[in-house]
């Protein structure tokens, strides 16, 4: 299916602010569109001021500023690896930026494609060519591929800081730095939310390739098992992509399960899979609000649907910045060693009501 135009340009401006410029023809073998649809896009966020064009390359439009001396001089560099084709982490992406920015560090950003492993000869890269520390987001689409690289990632020899990405207590990486939204509290504010609106029948959606999706199915189901007013509840996939190390799984139709379980709401995860299936509903006779109400969980283009959903909206700017943070205080401080405590912080989501809920 076709990525909407409005997610697509929003994730040209976030690659081109975050590396500063972009040229054409790499945004268009990331992003996997044609040449001359990135350059459709190009010209109507030049039109709109957000961009500049040159000869085949694109500039960020965001002023310079002036950039104050840091402790270890020019030249610092630090690695930023994430996945290819992720909208939500470009986000997180650009508030880091605006701190290594502030404090006159290069970023060498690398994009890790689509297959497992495939962040462990991006790390060694940067390292290999001087870079003093790494923030990471692996894609870990499944428990296996995330746990493959605990081994690794536990041995390197510079400050790393993990980027929404949390490894599980016990593990090789507990003792990791990371930051990370604190999804637990953003599946609690939709089903608060939905609750408080009078539904006692619900059901959950989510995709089956992030650590994120693993995590909010958990406490969804958590905090839906638990809940006093909550009469049923039921699970399925909003999507499922598979990846290069498995083969997708079927999605059951949304409309079925809600007519199954007598739902009157449902939370879906993520925003362009809750879009879709929103729309799948409408061919199905399912009116959003009037017949389901519908809780979106990431809010990067949930705002743009028709209605406008509802949305459990992640602090992604700001987990970039405060694990940019970190990472720089880790470096600038090499000589605390164990001294400092590993730091697991967690920032909290917040909800935004929008047309897609409405009283059961």
């Amino acid at each position: 299916m076709r990525e909407p135009v409005d997610l697509r340009r929003q994730r040209i401006l976030a690659a081109v602010q975050a590396r500063g410029s972009a040229r054409v023809r790499d945004l268009a073998a990331e992003l996997q569109v044609s040449v001359v649809t990135i350059r459709r896009d190009v010209e109507e966020l030049t039109r709109e001021g957000r961009l500049r064009r040159g000869h085949g390359v694109v500039r960020s439009t965001l002023p310079a500023q002036e950039l104050p001396e840091r402790v270890g001089g020019d030249g610092d560099t630090v690695a930023v690896v994430v996945p290819e084709r992720h909208s939500y982490l470009y986000e997180a992406l650009h508030g880091a930026r605006t701190a290594f920015d502030a404090a006159g560090v290069r970023v060498a950003l690398h994009i890790a494609p689509q297959v497992p492993g495939a962040e462990r000869p991006q790390v060694e890269r940067a390292l290999a060519d001087g870079a003093r520390g790494v923030l990471l987001a692996p894609r870990w689409r499944s428990s296996a591929t995330e746990e493959a690289d605990y081994g690794w990632l536990a041995e390197l020899d510079v400050p790393t800081v993990l980027m929404e990405r949390r490894p599980p207590r016990g593990s090789a990486l507990h003792a990791m730095d990371s930051v990370c939204s604190d999804h637990w509290y953003g599946a609690h504010l939709a089903v608060e939310h939905l609750v408080r609106l009078g539904h006692r029948r619900l059901v959950f959606a989510t995709r089956d390739d992030s650590p994120t999706a693993r995590t909010l199915r958990a406490a969804l189901a958590e905090i839906a098992g638990a809940h006093s007013l909550v009469e049923e509840w039921a699970w399925t996939l909003s999507a499922s992509r598979g990846g290069l190390d498995r083969e997708p799984t079927e999605v059951t139709d949304l409309a079925a399960v809600l007519r199954k379980t007598g739902a009157t709401a449902a939370v879906l995860h993520g925003d362009v899979d809750a879009l879709m299936l929103v729309q799948q509903l409408a061919g199905n006779g399912v009116r959003v609000p009037e017949d389901c109400s519908v809780v979106a969980y990431d809010d990067v283009v949930a705002g743009l649907g028709t209605p406008p959903l509802t949305a459990v909206s992640p602090p992604k700017g700001e987990v970039g910045r405060v694990a940019a943070e970190l990472l720089l205080r880790r470096i600038d401080d090499p000589g605390a060693g164990g001294a400092r405590s590993v730091q697991r912080i967690e920032l909290l989501p917040a909800l935004t009501v929008r047309g897609s809920t409405r009283p059961a």
